[in-house]
């Protein structure tokens, strides 16, 4: 006789509270290291005030993503090795550390120093996250959880400019790192008091050369990315020093985890073709994603005459429909356990969605861009958790921690990619029309940047302040064209993507043995690690 699965309303009651405590934790800390950069980035204006330094302020974010993306693996694997509760309490604590200090930095370098250590914690906050929900879930069920950190992720780019704009306002600039202090201290007390995973202690020695090849190369991709067409040209000696550099390093570390004992990112988690075309659809969503989420508020603000005060809020269509289809995408994994439809139909509409925004000009109206924005959030929804729950069960339970933290890695590099290449077209672009639609007093207007501030635009002649708006549509409409032809990369990926029955999706055993069996196909499931 057929046997049925157990409803999904029937495992939620079974669920332990411990673990629905622990849940809870889990999103607060991952909302500290997502909520954190929108925060700073509305204080900066206050801080180059106060500490000045205006020359460096680039450096109080880039510090902070360099130290991230560089130590993403690395949590990762000293996870896998000894322990996760360990290392997620232990990146907790550096980042409260850092943000701590950062509270009190007496001057931008110091800011820069502790901002990177803050960064450090970030890194191990985010793989952490992601890797505890594998150890405690069955990917089975953990598609509407990994749903609701996307919900996390909406909220963090909604609220975090409007968190920051107050905080700094009521409070001053330095409660927006005190912010983190009580925040954190609440998941730290509750995941120490609640979360038990079983204990690890490997034999092996952490892979030092590994960590270090890849560090250097991915701190030079993101350098290269970063500098490239706004503080060197891209054809510099410091750009292309820069990339040599990268590449010897990345190349260097391929090599060494063919050799290494307890290798940072085992090669051997590529031989799964879904594992690969997960991390490819990451960068691809991650290039697009960040893309879209500099240049639309742009957009909105020159063309639209949107205030730049709410600038979370120009995002609602797009990051509402991104955590409405996550959370049913992943409510419709758990109930059936299929998952291919996602990636191929949020492929289409990200797709669809980018084209849709490359057509917009002077004259769109608000609704009209926040229908596009929306098809392009459903597109993002379908995919941005989906990837991780594919990449998670497409390796054995000891690498969970390299598989999150590589899923992690490859969007991180994405947005940095992103950002770099799509700006750079924009860029030009908005320069080659101001020169041609405005002449010398538009290439005087945008010779420093191509994005002009509020007041910037407010003292244009009304014939400049057209043609700016006209480059800025024109400039935008290119961005989006390059992020649609990229986007067609994860539709071709995912089309690919082969659907292998997910840990967990068993039918209920009705005898001992078979439960047994069932246990142990789904992995250290929540009744065996907590």
């Amino acid at each position: 006789m057929a046997q049925t699965a157990i409803p999904v309303e029937e495992q939620e009651a079974k669920q332990p509270r411990s673990v629905r405590v622990v849940l809870l934790a889990l999103m607060i800390a991952m909302l500290l290291a997502m909520l954190d950069n929108m925060i700073v980035g509305t204080a900066m204006p206050t801080i180059v005030g106060d500490l000045g330094g205006l020359e460096h302020l680039s450096w109080v974010v880039t510090a902070y993503t360099l130290a991230t993306a560089a130590s993403t693996p690395i949590w990762g694997k000293v996870g896998d090795m000894y322990g996760r509760k360990g290392a997620f309490l232990s990146s907790i604590v550096i980042f409260l550390i850092g943000s701590a200090l950062s509270g009190m930095a007496q001057d931008m370098s110091q800011l820069i120093g502790f901002r990177a250590v803050q960064g450090l914690g970030a890194g191990g906050l985010m793989v952490g996250v992601m890797a505890i929900i594998g150890d405690l879930i069955p990917p089975r069920e953990r598609g509407k959880y990994q749903g609701m950190m996307a919900g996390v992720m909406a909220l963090a780019m909604i609220g975090g400019p409007l968190v920051g704009g107050t905080i700094t306002d009521h409070l001053g600039w330095r409660w927006a790192f005190y912010i983190n202090l009580p925040i954190g201290v609440v998941a730290l007390v509750a995941i120490t008091a609640v979360l038990h995973l079983p204990k690890k202690r490997a034999t092996g020695k952490v892979d030092y050369l590994g960590a270090a090849l890849l560090t250097v190369g991915i701190t030079s991709i993101v350098l290269v990315t970063t500098w490239g067409g706004s503080e060197y040209a891209w054809g510099s000696a410091v750009i292309m020093e820069l990339i040599g550099i990268g590449v010897a390093a990345l190349v260097g570390f391929v090599f060494s985890q063919t050799r290494a004992a307890e290798p940072i990112m085992p090669l051997h988690i590529f031989r799964s073709l879904n594992f690969t075309l997960m991390s490819v659809i990451g960068f691809i969503t991650g290039f697009v994603m960040f893309g879209a989420v500099l240049f639309l508020p742009l957009y909105q603000q020159s063309v639209q005459g949107a205030s730049a005060t709410n600038s979370g809020l120009l995002l609602l269509p797009m990051l509402l429909a991104m955590m409405v289809v996550s959370l049913v995408a992943g409510r419709v994994t758990t109930n059936t356990g299929k998952y291919k439809v996602f990636p191929v139909v949020g492929s289409v509409l990200m797709v669809g969605g980018l084209f849709l925004l490359a057509q917009m000009d002077t004259g769109t109206s608000r609704f009209t861009s926040g229908i596009y924005m929306a098809v392009l959030g459903a597109g993002m929804g379908c995919l941005m958790q989906i990837t991780m729950l594919v990449a998670q069960n497409s390796v054995e339970m000891k690498d969970m921690g390299v598989a999150s933290s590589s899923t992690t890695l490859f969007r991180t590099l994405g947005s940095s990619f992103g950002v770099a290449i799509m700006g750079a077209l924009f860029n030009n672009k908005v320069q080659d029309v101001m020169a041609q639609k405005a002449g010398e007093m538009g290439g005087k207007a945008t010779e420093q940047s191509a994005t002009l501030t509020a007041d910037a635009m407010a003292s244009l002649p009304v014939p400049v302040k057209e043609a700016y708006q006209f480059a800025v549509s024109s400039g935008t409409h290119s961005a989006f064209i390059l992020g649609s032809i990229v986007a067609v990369g994860a539709l071709i990926a995912s089309v690919f993507v082969k659907e292998v029955a997910l840990r967990g999706a068993a039918p209920a055993p009705k005898d001992a043995a078979s439960k047994g069996a069932a246990s142990r196909d789904a992995g250290e499931t929540v009744s065996e690690s907590v």
